[in-house]
């Protein structure tokens, strides 16, 4: 259990929490929400020790352990794909280790009835318990368990981490912390980096997941399917709800509504208390009554009402160019990297109003086939467009194309035209820019606030073909719905590469699936497409949980040959004992008969009969025992070689 015990943290003057407590309990599954801004990203760092509060403390007991994915990380490894991910079972790969340097050392020594021999024993029992406890004999099958879950294909298994993508490396470092199991995951926009098939297998492992998840998402759908508990966070406070996000959002507005109707009451009873004032304070015998209803007014707390929920603004959008019933047509699109084939005779049409999503896994040639929609890149085959077509693409790079010298403001400002303008500031507002910072330069803009304004600008200008790659990227769940209403306006054709599901629920009239480098046509919405998803893995589900039974029965026969080689072992031990003894006993009597052949060599010694009869007699016992040790030196020897 891990508790933040009046936590206080401030920057610039401005309290980022205040006195802020929460205890993550085991088996908690938290969903983190709030504006973006408002200190998620920052909780995050503090209960991970990669921040410190300047009051409060963070308690947890000394064995526990937490498992941190931050939206960006730098990754440097040479390693492999396998090698970095197995580094995640860290605690059974140093217990290997050690069973395999204790193994080589009771090989190499012969005082097997010394202390230290049968110490060396008892430990390699005690690490083999622990490394049969921890899963050891599965080490490697949990390992492909899991990269495969996040996206890899056993081809990619054991090429180098710096042959892939940032995105594909932030795959990786997942999959570190869930091998490793610990007790509190803490994840920062971990779709972010996913496809939906990956979210789908991370949603299931979370949900069953033994230990504490906390997580920040802007994919409502995901928090839903995993949370079982809510915490807002809303300036510099936490607002605690033990639920799942869809009653939290019910909650949230049961409790603006009761907050509105209270500072309604107390405006309606504050402006009563002022018109007696206005109307008897020149009363010099009212003058004492006039006085306490001032200093009522003066010491009433003023009810706040949360935000207002912007997801219901809406824009009038400049009406698109006019253009033919046919927007594009592709033919035979095919596009390789190197000997690497991305996209095969692709064929794919596009009518006047359409709104298409582009949905598959990381890497099936999603974004290569905008970018040669867009002419952003070469390709063989054919491309048509319509009369007077207008494109307007977003993507992660769009953010180089805004003039770093212009603020905010003038950025919109420069684009919008009509009825629009009277709505930038609301646009602005609900893109997240406010207050002051719509006269921040561009350039000092983070990249996901650039992001943002990119879309803001692009969404203003006078298209008809509106291209986007993962614009929810660096949005909160509120602006990711303001968002969605605007390409729901939107009057143009549409082309949106997206994992997100909520987003493209009732966005998008057809689904394209990319696969096997070419695509195919879904007919149904985004949902029903998640349905033959999880279908599909529930049906590989079942068949690794036939090769769990195969493992639990090659675990079982693991046991027993584990148990045939300790007894195995315990016998060539034994043997081994008995031949160092027999050795021993062989030197000492050959010794005794070699003093007796000394004795033989001397003349004198033959002067006593008596003492030269019984010598003789000693003399030949010795030899007997001696050809009887050498007999049984003999079979031990056989006994052992037979055995080993």
């Amino acid at each position: 259990m891990l508790h933040l015990n009046n936590i206080s943290l401030h920057f610039a003057g401005h309290y980022i929490f205040d006195d802020v407590s929460i205890t993550i309990n085991p088996e908690d599954k938290i969903g983190l929400i709030g504006r973006n801004g408002a200190g998620k990203t920052t909780l995050l760092r503090l209960i991970s020790n990669r921040m410190q509060p300047d009051e409060g403390r963070i308690t947890k007991p000394n064995d526990y352990s937490i498992g941190y994915l931050p939206q960006e990380l730098k990754i440097n490894s040479n390693k492999t794909i396998f090698d970095e991910a197995s580094l995640g079972l860290s605690d059974i790969l140093t217990l290997e280790k050690k069973i395999n340097n204790i193994s080589e050392e009771l090989q190499q020594r012969t005082d097997y009835e010394s202390s230290e021999y049968l110490l060396l024993t008892r430990k390699l029992s005690d690490f083999s318990e622990q490394f049969h406890l921890l899963g050891g004999s599965k080490l490697e099958s949990e390992v492909e368990k899991t990269l495969l879950g996040l996206g890899f294909v056993r081809e990619e298994f054991y090429r180098n981490m710096n042959t892939f993508s940032g995105g594909w490396q932030m795959r990786v470092e997942l999959a570190k912390i869930l091998l490793s199991r610990p007790d509190c995951i803490l994840l920062d926009e971990p779709t972010n980096h996913l496809d939906i098939d990956s979210i789908l297998w991370l949603e299931r492992y979370l949900k069953n997941y033994t230990g504490s998840v906390v997580l920040v998402s802007h994919d409502k759908h995901f928090i839903e399917n995993v949370t079982n508990r809510t915490i807002e966070v809303i300036a510099g406070k936490v607002y605690d709800y033990r639920c799942k996000y869809s009653r939290f959002v019910e909650l949230r507005e049961e409790q603006r509504k009761t907050q509105i109707a209270a500072q309604k009451n107390q405006q309606k009873q504050i402006d009563q208390y002022e018109r007696f004032i206005d109307r008897f304070k020149s009363k010099a015998t009212l003058a004492s009554r006039v006085q306490s209803k001032m200093k009522l007014v003066e010491k009433i707390e003023r009810i706040q009402v949360d935000d207002e929920d912007i997801s219901s603004i809406r824009f009038r959008f400049p009406e698109p160019p006019p253009t033919g019933k046919l927007v594009m047509e592709a033919r035979r699109v095919s596009k390789n990297f190197d000997e690497k084939t991305v996209l095969k005779n692709v064929d794919f049409d596009l009518e006047r109003g359409e709104k298409v999503a582009f949905v598959g896994k990381n890497g099936e040639g999603k974004t290569t086939f905008t970018k040669i929609i867009t002419g952003n890149l070469d390709y063989s085959g054919i491309i048509n467009f319509g009369n007077n077509v207008k494109i307007g693409y977003f993507s992660q790079m769009e953010t180089s194309n805004l003039n770093q010298d212009l603020t905010v403001l003038e950025t919109i400002d420069s684009v919008a035209s009509g009825d629009i303008r009277t709505q930038i500031r609301s646009l602005l507002g609900a893109f997240l820019f406010s207050g002051d910072s719509v006269y921040k330069k561009v350039k000092v803009l983070s990249g996901g606030e650039k992001a943002r304004l990119a879309i803001a600008r692009l969404l203003l200008q006078p298209i008809n073909l509106l291209i986007l790659d993962e614009p929810t990227n660096h949005f909160d769940i509120i602006s990711k719905d303001v968002l969605k209403n605007a390409l729901l306006d939107f009057k143009g054709s549409l082309i949106i590469v997206s994992h997100d599901r909520e987003f493209l629920h009732n966005l998008t009239d057809k689904i394209y699936i990319f696969k096997n480098q070419n695509i195919q046509h879904f007919a149904g919405d985004i949902y029903e497409y998640i349905e033959i998803l999880n279908s599909q893995q529930e049906a590989n589900s079942n068949q690794n949980r036939n090769k769990n039974d195969y493992y639990i029965e090659n675990e079982q026969s693991d046991k027993i040959r584990r148990e045939e080689k300790k007894n195995k072992q315990r016998d060539i031990n034994k043997i081994k004992k008995e031949i160092a003894k027999c050795e021993i006993e062989i030197e000492k009597l050959e010794n005794k008969i070699k003093e007796f052949d000394e004795m033989f060599l001397n003349q004198e010694f033959y002067n006593n009969p008596e003492i030269v009869k019984k010598t003789k007699i000693e003399y030949d016992n010795c030899r007997e025992k001696l050809d009887l040790k050498m007999n049984e030196w003999t079979e031990l020897q056989e006994n052992l070689e037979s055995i080993m």
